[in-house]
C-alpha cells in the first residue's frame, strides 16, 4: 500500500481490523479504536518485517495484509507484554 491520501486510509482501515483482530485474541478485548488503529498499523510494520524476513515479501491485497497486520500485531502486544516493569497491554 502507498501513502497516497487512498493509501492513507486503506492503512487506517487494515490497522483498525487487525488491531481489533489482535486485540479479540490477545486480551479478550479490543483496546479502542484509538488503540486498535496505533496496534494494527505497528502491527502491520511487523508483520511486513517478519514476512520479508521468511520471504514472503510482495503485495498481499487487503486480506492479505490484515492477516500480516493481524501476525504483527500479536507478535508487537506479546513482545510488550514480556518487558519488565510494564503494566499489561
Amino acid at each position: 500500500m502507498n501513502l497516497d491520501p487512498g493509501g492513507l486510509i486503506a492503512w487506517l482501515i487494515v490497522g483498525v481490523i487487525a488491531g481489533f483482530l489482535a486485540g479479540q485474541v490477545m486480551k479478550g478485548s479490543g483496546y479502542g479504536l484509538v488503540g486498535d488503529i496505533v496496534m494494527g498499523v505497528i502491527g502491520a510494520f511487523v508483520g511486513g518485517f517478519v514476512a520479508s524476513l521468511l520471504g514472503l515479501a510482495g503485495t498481499y491485497g487487503l486480506i492479505g495484509s490484515i492477516i500480516v497486520a493481524f501476525i504483527g500485531a500479536c507478535i508487537f502486544i506479546a513482545i510488550v507484554r514480556a518487558l519488565p516493569g510494564r503494566s499489561p497491554v
